[in-house]
Formats: structure tokens, sequence, C-alpha cells
């Protein structure tokens, strides 16, 4: 209990330390209720991580619930630098032989050198993508694009306005000793992405003849043919296939092949199952588990040798979550041959963590799809479907909006702002009982003032009567 002194000054008592210490007993109950809010924000804390952790096994086991996560494969070639090769998850393992006999180009022409910064004539130009491969141009399926070419256009303006023309064709010029070219190159490989390039002049008087930059082999005027366009020539297994990109992306189901040389021998292509990253994916699951269920076994016990509980000890919420997790890991699915986690090498430790035995694990692979199938069975029954599913509902039901987890976080918020409004109403209170009692006790003090000035006064008066009696 609180003691009241007085400084002995004034009127004798020292107020504003009486009031003080009145307060701070009227204030008493918020120490009890910052502690409990301290205790609010670390469960709070808490739960955040568990939220976090219970979505990371959720996608970890997302990740194993799928075929997609069982059917990664790898690919290698024998001569990466003439025929690379990548596969999609899913592709079949296969060996194949490939030889290249000739290169996917794209057509490419060259106009006259004409002297740098010269006027090439005002009219038309039209490209027409297509074919040279009979010999004649065969059009394609796209509608022929038109160039407006003024009369003061450069080479270098007019390649701009072809590459701004979006017509299939690249531009660019060349300089050298001779003056300036025009280069003009498909921007597709292959026979059937040639063009042809008609031009009309506008002024046939200026001295400008604008034919110089049409494209028509044969026609003995206008740009000559640098590169014809051709196909992709290879064989694959000894069949021979024909492709008008070097990038062979639909040739075979899952594989994208990249042709980048002629072959003088037969380059072997092999796809097999990776096996590393079937592993991978399980030992994520394992670690992303390991990783919740110890933060949960500390947040729930009660530590000997500090003498510290955990910020979770006594949660049913927290303690049920920890045995439900430990319980699943025990469960059975309805696949087959492997019904547990433990019948591949997955075994719960003594804590409730996660161990992986690498020799069972390595020969419960030899039977990969009696792996895939233990985290991924189907069943009626939610318990018995594989690991992979079972664990995915079980962290996203956890996680929900209305999830036991997400429940818990707002039940704690919910407190959080109790005990806030709880100490704004103590605060309050004291504040009040403070300026009641200063007002009381000023004026108490005052009276008493008067009173102890009253009292001199008449002392006073006695002592003179006295005298004056003598």
């Amino acid at each position: 209990m609180a003691t009241i002194s007085s400084p002995g000054i004034g009127s004798g008592l020292d107020v504003q330390s009486i009031v003080t210490q009145l307060v701070a007993l009227e204030k008493a109950p918020i120490k009890q209720l910052q502690t409990q809010a301290t205790s609010f924000q670390t469960r709070l804390s808490t739960y955040g991580t568990i939220k976090s952790q219970v979505s990371a096994l959720g996608d970890a086991a997302a990740k194993l619930s799928t075929s997609s996560g069982w059917n990664a494969v790898t690919a290698s070639s024998s001569n990466a630098t003439a025929i690379g090769v990548t596969a999609a998850a899913g592709a079949q393992a296969t060996s194949i032989t490939m030889q290249v006999q000739q290169l996917a180009k794209a057509q490419s022409a060259a106009s006259g050198a004409v002297p740098t910064g010269s006027a090439m004539g005002s009219g038309t130009l039209t490209i027409a993508l297509g074919s040279w491969a009979t010999g004649s141009f065969e059009a394609g399926a796209g509608a022929p694009v038109s160039v407006a070419i003024a009369a003061e256009d450069s080479l270098s303006a007019i390649a701009a306005k072809i590459n701004e023309a979006g017509s299939g064709v690249s531009a660019t010029v060349l300089r050298d000793a001779s003056g300036e070219r025009l280069l003009l190159r498909s921007k597709e490989t292959g026979e059937a992405n040639g063009f042809q390039i008609s031009a009309v002049d506008g002024d046939g008087a200026d001295g400008n003849d604008l034919g110089r930059l049409a494209f028509n082999p044969g026609s003995g005027s206008g740009m000559g043919q640098t590169q014809a366009g051709q196909n992709a020539l290879a064989t694959v297994n000894g069949v021979s296939i024909s492709t008008a990109s070097n990038r062979l992306s639909d040739t075979l189901p899952g594989l994208t092949i990249q042709l980048s040389q002629v072959t003088t021998e037969p380059v072997e292509i092999d796809i097999t199952v990776d096996m590393d990253t079937a592993k991978k994916n399980i030992q994520s699951f394992v670690d992303a588990y390991n990783t919740l269920s110890t933060t949960l076994a500390t947040a729930t016990r009660y530590d000997e040798a500090t003498k510290r509980a955990g910020a979770l000890q006594g949660d049913s919420t927290a303690t049920g979550l920890q045995n439900a997790l430990r319980s699943m890991m025990r469960s059975v699915t309805s696949s087959s041959p492997f019904e547990r986690l433990s019948a591949i090498g997955i075994e719960v430790k003594t804590g409730g963590t996660l161990e992986i035995k690498t020799d069972k694990l390595d020969a419960a692979l030899s039977n990969l799809d009696g792996v895939k199938a233990l985290f991924t069975a189907t069943s009626s029954d939610p318990t018995a479907r594989g690991f992979g599913l079972k664990v995915k509902a079980f962290a996203d039901g956890l996680v929900a909006a209305d999830g036991l987890v997400s429940n818990k976080t707002t039940s704690i918020q919910t407190s959080i702002k109790r005990n806030g409004l709880e100490q704004e109403r103590v605060n309050d209170r004291a504040a009040r009982v403070e300026l009641r009692l200063l007002a009381q006790y000023n004026a108490m003090d005052a009276a008493v003032g008067r009173l102890n000035g009253l009292g001199a006064f008449v002392s006073q008066q006695i002592a003179l009567w006295n005298r004056s009696s003598s």
C-alpha cells in the first residue's frame, strides 16, 4: 500500500505528491493489461509465422499432388553445339538419332551501290511474302504491304519506312567506299517466307528510277538476291524431315530441338526420367513439414531449463493442430503398393518431425508410379487420398478466410483491440480522478491555510490581552 508523505511546506500538505500517488493506485490495473497486451502480440506474431509455414507446406504438397510434379525429365545431346534439346515435363523417355543436312535460312537481297544520301525517286514499293521454291513467285496468304516513297527519300529513310510498315521484311543500310546499299532480309526463315518487291515510279522525268529497289529475280534489274530462303533438312532415326525453322518445337511431343550446325555424323539424343527433381520435391515437403512441426512444438511446450513457457502453451488450437498433423503423417492412403509414408522411407521421429531414409526411398523410387500414387491417389474418403492431395487440402483449409488459423488470428486481434480499449478506460478514469483530487486537495489546502492564518491572529490577540492585564 502506498504511503502518503508531506514535505511540510505551505499549508503543511504536499498536494501534488498526494494526488500523484493516489492516481498511481488508480492506474495499477494497467500493468496487468500491458502484460496481457505483450502476450497477445507474441501470440499473434507466432500465429502469423504458423500461417506462413502452413502455406509453405501446402505449396510443397501441391507439387506432389499432380502428375506434373513427377513427370520431370532430362534431355541430353551428344553434340549440343550442333543440336540442342530441352524436354518439357511429361515428355516420354526415349532415345533418338539425328543428323542435320541443311539449316533453315532467311531470304535476303541487296541493291546496287549509290552515293551516300542520294534520293531514290518517288513512288510506291509493294512487298509481298511467299515462296520462290518453284522458280517463280507464289504469294502467301498475307496481303501485300505498300510503302510510299517521297522524292527526297534516301536509302536510310526508305529503310526506316519499310521497317515501320510491318511487311515481314527487315531493312538496313550498308555503307562502304563505293557508297551505300539497301539490304533486305525476311524476318522468318524457310522457303515459304521469301519476298517479292514491285516498284511503281511516281516521276519518270526526275532521273531517279525507284525500280532500282524492286526485287524480282530474272527480270535483269532491281535488287539482287544474296541468299535464297531455305528450309532446314534433317533426319530423325533415318526419317527425313523438312522445317522452315531451325527451332523444332512440335516435331517430337514434349521436345524442343535447336538446330545450329550441319552435322557430319549422327547425334544421339536421350530423354530420361529426372529422379533428382522427384527427390527434391519430396525433400521440400519434408522440410516444410518439419519447420511447421518445430514451430508448434516450441510454441506449446514449457522449457524446464529456462523456466519459460512457450507463446502458445495451453492454447488448444495450436495443440489440436499439432496433433492433427502428426496423425496425418501416420495415416494411410488408398494407393498401392505403398499406403504409408514410412513404406517409402519417410518416417516420423520422436518429437514429431519427419526423417527420410535415403536407401529406402531410392529403392521405392524404382517403382516411380507407386511412389507417385502415394501422393496423388484419389478417393471418395478425404482421409484416404494421396498425401499430396490430403496435406494440400488440409493446409488450404487452415489458411482460408474462415479457416482455423485465420479465425484464431482474428480472435487474437480482437483481444488486442479490446485490451487497448481497457487501457484507454483506465487512463481516462485516472485522469478524471486526478482532476477531482487536485480540485479537492487544493480547496482543502486553501481552507487549512485560512484557518492557520486565523489561528495565528487569535494567538497574537490573546498574547496582547495577557500583556495588557499584567
